[in-house]
């Protein structure tokens, strides 16, 4: 929330846990970001829904001629992710600002690092900056939580995968944030792989049969991943060509055993249950790959401020 010089500092709240061992990601994922075009309409549609017709408090309290400098800092230990769009919020709402970028994407930020500078009109900047902030620790809360299972994991060959778990209309900016954490995607939507589930097996009556139907309607190039539940599943899912097996729900025991009787013949994926407490265990199975929800389903927003100076 913006402050001004005069106002009173804000109460001082207990110290924040920092972020894990940096384990950012080491390629480029902006091939994740929607291109700038349709970021443009996103902020349009972010602003619409906040502002409506007006910004009531600000065009009655601060002078249509004032200027505003911003400082953006951050209250904790983060992982930077979304930055330039954040930084695109205030350009796009208010043109004739400055907007200076202090740190990069996959920056591992300690508490009190500013992050941006604005200058310019005001009204305008006060009317953008808590768009802008939501956007920023939304996507640095998934960065940060991502960065933290990473780093628990980081001793094995297991690599962490996000889901399909997003908020409707931020999945790519959810999967960007992810990867700049320390994960890679896993399907887009729907529409780039099969996961045949147990409703899919129940219509078809078996693995099998389920495999089967897959493998005669799906591009040539396109994996089949099954998720099983049981380790008879398992045999029955590599048996059928599977070419990717997910545990879902299993012991890191039972995973293990999984491991042994697909013998090669098929990737795997743990998935569900996983939380900090049983991601390294499930690692050290041998799992080819772990995917967690939670990471953009519901990782906490982090603590980002703005200092602000306003001279009539």
């Amino acid at each position: 929330m913006a402050t001004a010089k005069s106002a009173k500092k804000p109460v001082k709240k207990p110290a924040a846990k920092a972020v894990a061992k940096a384990h950012t990601t080491t390629i480029d994922a902006t091939f994740l970001l929607p291109p700038h075009d349709e970021i443009q309409i996103m902020i349009e549609e972010w602003v619409a829904e906040d502002v409506g017709i007006q910004d009531l408090t600000t065009n009655i309290m601060i002078p249509a001629d004032a200027k505003a400098d911003f400082l953006m800092n951050t209250r904790q230990d983060i992982v930077i992710a979304g930055i330039e769009v954040a930084a695109e919020v205030f350009r796009h709402m208010v043109p004739e600002s400055k907007v200076k970028v202090l740190v990069k994407d996959g920056t591992v930020a300690k508490k009190g690092t500013s992050l941006m500078r604005i200058t310019g009109p005001a009204r305008g900047l006060l009317t953008a900056e808590r768009t802008s902030l939501n956007i920023l620790q939304f996507m640095c809360g998934i960065a940060t939580l991502v960065n933290e299972y990473a780093s628990k994991i980081a001793h094995t060959d297991t690599q962490l995968i996000d889901t399909r778990k997003t908020v409707p209309g931020l999945r790519m900016l959810s999967k960007y944030a992810a990867c700049i954490g320390g994960c890679r995607p896993h399907r887009l939507g729907l529409h780039d792989g099969v996961m045949i589930k147990d409703n899919h097996i129940a219509v078809h009556g078996s693995i099998t049969k389920a495999v089967a139907q897959a493998r005669a309607l799906t591009p040539a190039l396109t994996k089949i991943e099954v998720e099983c539940d049981t380790l008879k599943q398992v045999e029955e899912a590599a048996k059928a060509g599977a070419d990717v097996i997910m545990f879902d729900n299993m012991s890191a025991a039972m995973m293990t055993k999984g491991i042994a009787l697909i013998a090669g013949r098929a990737r795997t994926e743990a998935s569900g249950g996983i939380n900090m407490d049983t991601i390294r265990e499930k690692a050290e199975s041998g799992v080819d790959t772990i995917s967690v929800g939670r990471m953009t389903q519901s990782a906490p927003a982090v603590d980002i401020g703005l200092d602000v100076t306003i001279s009539k």
